[in-house]
């Protein structure tokens, strides 16, 4: 079995991908029968275009100049990407997969027209599932050939385990989760009574937040990991709709990434004090989605001690599922939240997933 892959975006996420493409292609095919055969790559700036498969070698560059800082415009063998994000559509067949691994707005009409035209779907960016909700519907329709496991809770089965409640007829009533590592992180370091500033400033350093920590500290990325899981449920509503506590003031947006860095310390005071009055009352304080009919919020909260959320230590993500049949005790999954590696793995078990059903 031969399926040909198209990938847009060659950031961490990315390169991670092609990285596990390579180095698992030998078991995918004494497992499985599958080739997976790479015939186009891109970045912002340029194109690697093959129709009979990009080679290994050239891969392998593509990987080592990415890593370096550099675009892919200055391979040899690629050309200017000046609009060519539409002219991939040209490659869309029932024998291709679209992977888009970016965190551009512009790729939703891409993929709407290579499901049109019969290709799979494959995404780890979440916007073109929280753009307008008929996108959504045209890329996320349960018959469409789609996935986007990694677009919550990195490589945790979130979105498979959801699909799997609602086909077999168990309404979900309420998703109660912490999805971000990077805040988790910092939520348990203020435990050890370590000032928010100083652990802000170490996650950034050994790259664990995005290079704008204010990606992470606004509360923008959980809140579009609760609107896909509301939509998954059947909702149909708006990232408006989704109530979402910044931690910082806005007033810090106009500052440079390392002016914020110096001013974070006059943060500290309102984190020490929020965790020593949740610490005072027996509770510990996450930053938490939650999603149910009555609405989706992602903020401070909080937690009883008994809540799987409260066990929660360093970079991991916790999903629960509150339904008919798990009313009393939750259905919770848990594991790495943290990283480009658990996040290119869950999209190529995606691609995995959907290169079999053909």
């Amino acid at each position: 079995m031969r399926v040909r892959l198209v990938q847009l975006g060659m950031g961490g996420v990315g390169r991670s991908l092609l990285r596990q493409l390579l180095d698992c292609a030998a078991l995918h095919h004494a497992r499985l029968g599958l080739r997976i055969c790479v015939v186009a790559v891109c970045d912002s700036r340029g194109v690697l275009l093959d129709a009979e498969g990009i080679s290994r070698e050239v891969l392998e560059d593509a990987i080592r100049l990415k890593q370096e800082g550099n675009d892919l415009r200055q391979l040899e063998q690629a050309e200017p990407n000046d609009g060519f994000w539409p002219a991939l559509g040209e490659l869309a067949a029932p024998d291709c997969l679209f992977v888009d691994c970016t965190a551009a707005d512009e790729t939703a009409p891409l993929l709407i027209s290579a499901l049109e035209k019969g290709a799979g779907t494959v995404l780890a960016n979440k916007k073109p599932l929280t753009a307008e909700q008929s996108t959504y519907e045209r890329i996320a329709h349960p018959r469409a050939r789609s996935r986007w496991e990694s677009t919550v809770g990195s490589g945790v089965p979130v979105i498979a385990a959801m699909r799997r409640l609602i086909e077999s007829g168990d309404p979900i009533e309420r998703i109660e989760g912490a999805t971000s590592g990077t805040l988790g992180r910092l939520m348990t370091g203020l435990e050890d009574s370590v000032p928010f500033s100083r652990l802000l400033r170490q996650a950034h350093r050994e790259g664990a937040t995005e290079p704008d920590p204010r990606d992470d500290l606004s509360g923008e990325d959980a809140a579009r990991k609760a609107l896909i899981l509301a939509r998954g449920m059947g909702m149909r509503i708006d990232l408006k709709d989704v109530r979402c506590q910044s931690l910082y003031p806005r007033a810090m947006d106009q500052l440079s990434v390392e002016e914020f860095l110096n001013r974070a310390p006059s943060l500290d005071e309102g984190f020490t004090s929020r965790c020593r009055q949740a610490w005072e009352q027996g509770l510990k304080l996450r930053y938490r989605l939650e999603v149910s009919r009555q609405g989706c919020s992602a903020g401070l909260a909080a937690v009883e001690p008994s809540s799987p959320l409260a066990n929660l230590r360093g970079n991991d993500n916790l999903v629960q599922f509150h339904t008919r049949w798990y009313r009393k005790t939750p259905l919770v999954l848990q594991g790495r939240g943290e990283g480009v590696h658990a996040t290119a793995a869950g999209v190529l078990s995606d691609i995995v997933d959907l290169a079999r059903l053909d």
